[in-house]
């Protein structure tokens, strides 16, 4: 948000050239969720399939894709079409999507910067269970088109009839798949489903929460017979210009507590050079 499409693309063809840096994200978002509500800001998907075309090493994604914007084999048409266009870089990002506010929460929508763009674009948030059951239908139907030649789906909120998708992904048998999330039902999905677990780290999620997040998702692994160790432990961590000593040493807590895939946000706008700036004050110095 708040960042021209020009300086997007120069930082991302920066950062193609880096080996240290290993992937790239955008998220799913129509407004601003903070500064001047009239900022720029552009749909997610279809500014990856144009990085996705002048980039060639970076993994790419979004972090996360909502699921209450696009229908499910809509969503996997323009995953494919993504996977295609990069060679096979993708991965496929997703989330619950908007949900309704908790009884006693508190506030109205248009108090809630997630909600507030619901309301704006004419999308509707649904009640969390409900979102948790759309979202493990979407996860289904999404395995299915990158996988099967035609099928059929019966469920509880979406029906395909004559489903064929191709050209396939380029990745086989299916991109990875990244859940955001860290409800208890959230973290279930994860344990059934997902090839990389995400949350946001400090400020929003204090050290001691994502380890106890940690070990609830370990306990949803153990029941369904899964190691724990199948699943990557990725988290967000907005950087800071001005105090690179001090997210070093937050990010070594964050590798400490399990965390091995570090998704490190860069905060608009960007400085000349600021994909060297990270590897060289951020990525070299933590690895040694």
């Amino acid at each position: 948000m708040h960042v021209g499409y020009d300086d997007i693309v120069r930082v991302w063809q920066e950062a193609d050239d880096l080996p240290e840096i290993e992937d790239a994200w955008l998220w799913d978002h129509f407004l601003p969720l903070a500064g001047p509500a009239n900022g720029p800001i552009y749909e997610g998907w279809t500014l990856l399939a144009a990085l996705a075309a002048q980039t060639r090493r970076l993994r790419l994604g979004l972090l996360v894709t909502s699921n209450r914007v696009r229908e499910p084999a809509v969503l996997g048409k323009i995953a494919t079409t993504v996977d295609v266009i990069s060679g096979g870089r993708l991965t496929m990002g997703l989330g619950v999507g908007g949900t309704h506010q908790p009884p006693g929460a508190g506030g109205i929508a248009g108090e809630n910067p997630a909600l507030r763009e619901y309301a704006a674009y004419g999308l509707k948030p649904v009640p969390p269970a409900e979102g948790i059951a759309r979202l493990e239908e979407t996860i289904e139907i999404l395995q299915r088109m990158w996988t099967e030649e035609v099928f059929d789906f019966e469920g509880r909120y979406y029906t395909l009839i004559g489903n064929r998708n191709e050209p396939k992904p380029v990745q086989r048998p299916r991109p990875p798949l990244l859940l955001g999330g860290w409800g208890n039902r959230m973290l279930r999905v994860v344990a059934e489903h997902a090839d990389i677990w995400n949350v946001p780290g400090p400020p929003h999620n204090s050290l001691d929460y994502l380890v106890e997040r940690g070990k609830v998702l370990d306990e949803h692994c153990a029941a369904l017979g899964r190691d724990p160790g199948e699943i990557i432990r990725s988290v967000q961590y907005i950087l800071s210009y001005e105090d690179p000593a001090g997210a070093r040493k937050e990010i070594e807590e964050l590798v400490e507590a399990g965390m091995t895939h570090i998704v490190l946000g860069l905060r608009a706008p960007y400085p000349e050079g600021v994909a060297h700036w990270v590897v060289d004050e951020i990525i070299r110095p933590l690895r040694g």
